[in-house]
């Protein structure tokens, strides 16, 4: 097993309501999970390999609930990556070093990685992300309903699989295209930090 680590931020987004009932164990708020996430490497590594400063992504469509899989995915690694890097990135997202993707990969076919321009700003709720042609995510505060003042909600999940502690918004723009389709703008969305190893 290879020694790792990976801590940075990451963007989340899905088709589910405020919140989303996967953090809480519960189905999804439409019976299936269409969503996925941006990871953003601040620092990194797997093995003698340094990752500091690329991203990956994860974007999966499944029929029902993420544990019950029968899911496809597709991913994405940052085309800056070397040819090293890109083979540590890849076995990041394949799970073969476990975190979040260690279990997520039980759950979907994944297809990739796709090597694409990752141009992403994280700015809280405001933070925005393109990857190549394929991903557009766009992020805004949610509103209340009747006074339409914005609120800033946080989650803190010790148990959590992909964030401990995670801040919630909404998606103004979340389009995903290629091997996976779909567009779920004006749904859940979310953003935190990681660490994994």
């Amino acid at each position: 097993m290879a020694a790792w680590e990976l801590k940075g931020n990451v963007l989340i987004a899905c088709n589910c309501d405020w919140g989303c009932p996967c953090n809480f164990n519960a189905r999804p708020s439409r019976g299936h999970c269409e969503g996925g996430w941006i990871w953003m490497v601040e620092q990194g590594h797997v093995d003698d390999v340094r990752l500091d400063g690329l991203g990956v992504a994860v974007f999966a469509d499944w029929p029902g609930a993420i544990h019950e899989g029968g899911g496809r995915a597709a991913c994405y690694v940052d085309e800056r990556a070397s040819e090293a890097q890109r083979s540590a990135l890849t076995r990041v997202l394949h799970g073969e070093l476990g975190g979040p993707w260690g279990i997520f990969t039980k759950t979907y076919q994944l297809a990739g990685p796709e090597a694409a321009r990752f141009d992403v700003t994280l700015a809280a709720h405001a933070s925005r992300a393109t990857i190549g042609d394929a991903i557009e995510l766009e992020l805004q505060t949610i509103r209340n309903p009747v006074t339409q003042a914005e609120v800033r909600p946080e989650v803190v999940l010790p148990e959590g699989l992909v964030v401990k502690r995670g801040s919630m918004a909404a998606s103004k723009v979340f389009r995903v295209g290629g091997s996976v389709q779909y567009d779920h703008s004006g749904q859940y969305a979310a953003f935190g930090p990681f660490a994994y190893s």
